[in-house]
């Protein structure tokens, strides 16, 4: 590419390219690359990356690696960020021991990873029950002289607590409040939602009430995390009403876990009534509701109520 008879440079191209990938215009990047090549500009390392990054957004793993591997034979330097991307493209493919091969790799190929490298690798051992190696991946972390950060600490006890360990996740909790780091939102619902799963509402409910008090604000979703725990109580109903009333709207989560709360308490004609509200605001019951409403309908002992107000749907 040529414009007024100035030729462009490599760094020049690399946005084109980079702009490309990021709109999943993958082919054309290729394209792009190769009509810069014959106008003699040789590609260079961020270049690659970002034809990497490409593939692996798209889930081409195969393509990713390929590229990957051909970068020396090119005669350019493998850098941290291509193997950050890698390994986070291997992560979301749910291919992990290869993402864990290429971790190994950097220190064949003297390169030190770096706090991103550790928490995606951290946040997918997490993710799937390899909590074992996600901790020990954190103390390597912090011995080789990288600090942690709120993705780190988010990443690490959102496996834990989704897998039942809440005593861990509060240590973890605190460990990262004596730090000096200062947990967020998105901490405190990971740690409500851990609260939950393992029956501990009051202590979750206590952590609710305290977040105003921190200058923190419940989202949508820290509602409908309590809403669902506190559904087994049957007294979901205040909170759901509640966040409204405290500029949080209700969305489709916060429906159908109503819905479906109140259908396991029986309580029909709630259910049919915040199902018939739902409706109105142009939501729509997602499998699991749809799945306990269809079981209703086909129940001998479904309430005539709720097939009246469903009919006036």
């Amino acid at each position: 590419m040529v414009i007024n008879n100035v030729k462009l440079d490599v760094i020049t191209w690399n946005i084109f390219v980079d702009a490309l990938c990021e709109e999943d215009r993958i082919l054309e990047a290729q394209d792009t690359v190769e009509t810069m090549i014959q106008q003699g500009v040789e590609p260079d390392i961020v270049m690659y990356n970002s034809l990497i990054d490409g593939y692996c957004l798209q889930g081409d793993m195969g393509k990713a690696r390929k590229i990957f591997n051909s970068i020396t034979d090119k005669g350019c330097a493998l850098d941290v960020v291509g193997y950050n991307i890698m390994v986070n493209g291997y992560c979301k493919a749910k291919r992990i021991d290869e993402a864990m091969e290429l971790f190994n790799e950097m220190a064949r190929e003297r390169l030190i990873p770096d706090v991103v490298t550790y928490n995606t690798l951290i946040g997918s051992m997490s993710q799937v029950g390899r909590l074992a190696v996600a901790q020990e991946l954190f103390e390597e972390m912090s011995g080789n002289g990288l600090v942690p950060n709120m993705t780190t600490y988010s990443a690490l006890y959102l496996g834990i607590c989704k897998y039942g360990h809440i005593h861990e996740a509060l240590g973890i909790f605190h460990v990262m409040q004596n730090t000096g780091l200062e947990p967020d939102i998105v901490h405190y619902n990971i740690l409500i939602y851990g609260l939950c799963r393992v029956g501990k509402l009051e202590v979750a409910r206590k952590l609710f009430c305290a977040l105003t008090v921190k200058g923190l604000y419940p989202t949508v979703y820290t509602y409908s995390i309590m809403i669902k725990g506190l559904c087994k109580e049957k007294i979901s109903n205040e909170l759901f009403r509640k966040m409204e009333v405290d500029g949080c709207v209700p969305n489709i989560c916060c429906y159908n876990v109503m819905i479906q709360g109140s259908l396991e308490n029986k309580d029909i004609l709630r259910a049919a009534q915040i199902l018939r509200e739902m409706v109105n605001k142009g939501f729509s019951a997602d499998v699991s509701t749809a799945s306990m409403v269809l079981d209703l309908l086909c129940s001998d002992s479904m309430d005539e109520s709720f097939w009246a107000l469903l009919k006036k749907l």
